[in-house]
């Protein structure tokens, strides 16, 4: 594996048209971020790399996980035609996007590259901070939480995070259950980095929300 020491201008000066989410997973690349396989990353124009838009199955693994899962969306995250992930959201009964912590759902990534864990942890952070204040405690134990649910992932890897409105959230690394997170704050927060409407990508939120009630 090979981890890039130095941030290459590419990742370091991302366009100003491109939304502070656009970089999650990969502003922080340089000493902690972003690693390749044999020292490349795949590039492929983003029309041809936008996933179909049709319902997916709910994930095998996770049966229980969610009563009566209804599909809501997809949408692909890229940086300059650079596929990051892939994510897809099923959501249960009475889900509105418009109050989207007030039910449960599940959001599951779908990595197209390498990427260290803490680096996933550190951004998130960050972007969660769009969607209210973070004291210093709470910015604390949140980043403490990530780094403990987050592993470093490779191309093909799979994330699904469940959030369970008034308790927190849970975690599963290819299917097999990473981390509970007791607080239903962080679950608000982590999720409208995607589901908020101060997400800083618009447009992948309502990829996201496209089957969900307003």
């Amino acid at each position: 594996m090979f981890a890039m020491t130095r941030p290459s201008p590419l990742l370091q000066r991302p366009s100003s048209r491109r939304g502070a989410l656009q970089t999650l997973l990969i502003a922080s690349a340089g000493a902690t971020g972003l690693c390749t396989t044999a020292g490349s990353a795949r590039a492929a124009p983003d029309a041809a790399a936008s996933p179909t838009v049709t319902a997916a199955a709910f994930p095998a693994e996770l049966p229980t996980m969610l009563e009566t899962p209804k599909w809501s969306g997809q949408a692909r995250l890229t940086f300059f035609g650079l596929g990051i992930y892939d994510a897809r959201l099923w959501v249960g009964p009475g889900f509105a996007q418009s109050n989207y912590a007030a039910s449960p759902f599940l959001l599951e990534l779908r990595y197209l590259r390498n990427l260290y864990g803490s680096a996933i942890a550190k951004r998130a952070l960050q972007e969660m901070e769009r969607v209210g204040p973070i004291n210093d405690n709470q910015r604390k134990d949140w980043l403490a939480a990530m780094l403990q649910a987050f592993p470093d992932v490779q191309e093909g890897d799979r994330i699904a995070g469940l959030h369970q409105p008034g308790t927190g959230a849970r975690f599963w690394h290819n299917g097999k259950l990473r981390a509970s997170i007791a607080d239903s704050e962080f679950s608000r927060y982590f999720f409208g980095i995607w589901l908020a409407a101060s997400s800083s990508e618009p447009t992948l939120r309502a990829q996201l929300l496209q089957n969900a009630a307003p």
